[in-house]
């Protein structure tokens, strides 16, 4: 006989496949983490993973509509405790299980309606979106590592963000020819992506490696269920930032 805990775990395992289908550093951190956070940092991937694809690949489609809808459904799924979503399903699972608050996911969701709107970042718009497509998504995955120990949460909460940040602003870097000329985008503010300076690359590198530093402090407390996938998630993101940083050094010698 089917039983909703079937559904619950067809819907988990949709996470799941969407983790290892569309992400290799966050599949090698999720498999280093203790089995009992494998689903819930799966369905959070989920989550951030399609509402990112609304904004970023649905091309030709009404994405404000659908970045509305999604919210809303989301919303929705929580308050409900189901939804035929299995993205949305899974979510709502944790969000519910670990009382991750509004606050996180709804400043996602607007960061992501960001992306519909601006091409060009200044300090505090460029900062305002690193909060929420980034720092937040820390904050979630942080809720599920403390297991409701509000004191360790609050803690760790500044190392947190500051390894979402960092994450974020590698894969800018990374992407930073493809969002300008495929999506029309430029996420560093005061920087001309098609004339990239190395005083521009350097004062931003300085600025990612402050973040790398101040997250690892905190991977260090984090619980020991957690403590080694996270670190292997920052080594891989720290590796492709020396590996860039060695590219521009090369392309720009002393």
């Amino acid at each position: 006989m089917n039983t909703l805990a079937l559904f619950d775990a067809v819907c988990l395992k949709a996470s799941r496949h969407t983790t290892y289908s569309y992400s290799t550093s966050f599949s090698l951190g999720i498999r280093s983490l203790h089995k009992r956070f494998h689903d819930p940092i799966h369905a959070i991937y989920g989550f951030v993973r399609f509402a990112d694809e609304i904004v970023d690949t649905f091309h030709g489609h009404d994405k404000v509509m659908l970045l509305s809808r999604f919210t809303e459904d989301t919303h929705r799924a929580i308050s409900e405790g189901i939804s035929i979503n299995p993205i949305l399903h899974s979510f709502q699972l944790v969000v519910n299980k670990y009382r991750i608050e509004r606050e996180l996911y709804d400043t996602f969701l607007a960061s992501m309606a960001m992306d519909l709107s601006e091409t060009r970042h200044d300090q505090r718009s460029y900062e305002t979106y690193i909060l929420g497509s980034a720092e937040v998504v820390g904050l979630m995955c942080l809720r599920v590592f403390c297991e409701g120990d509000e004191v360790l949460y609050q803690r760790l909460k500044p190392a947190a963000m500051k390894l979402g940040a960092a994450f974020q602003k590698v894969n800018f870097l990374r992407d930073l020819k493809d969002d300008h000329s495929n999506l029309g985008r430029t996420y560093f503010p005061d920087v001309d992506a098609e004339h990239l300076t190395a005083s521009d690359k350097i004062r931003i590198e300085h600025d990612v490696q402050a973040d790398f530093d101040a997250a690892l402090m905190g991977i260090r407390e984090l619980p020991k269920g957690a403590r080694f996938g996270v670190y292997i998630a920052y080594v891989y993101y720290l590796n492709l930032f020396r590996k860039d940083q060695g590219a521009s050094m090369r392309a720009h010698p002393s």
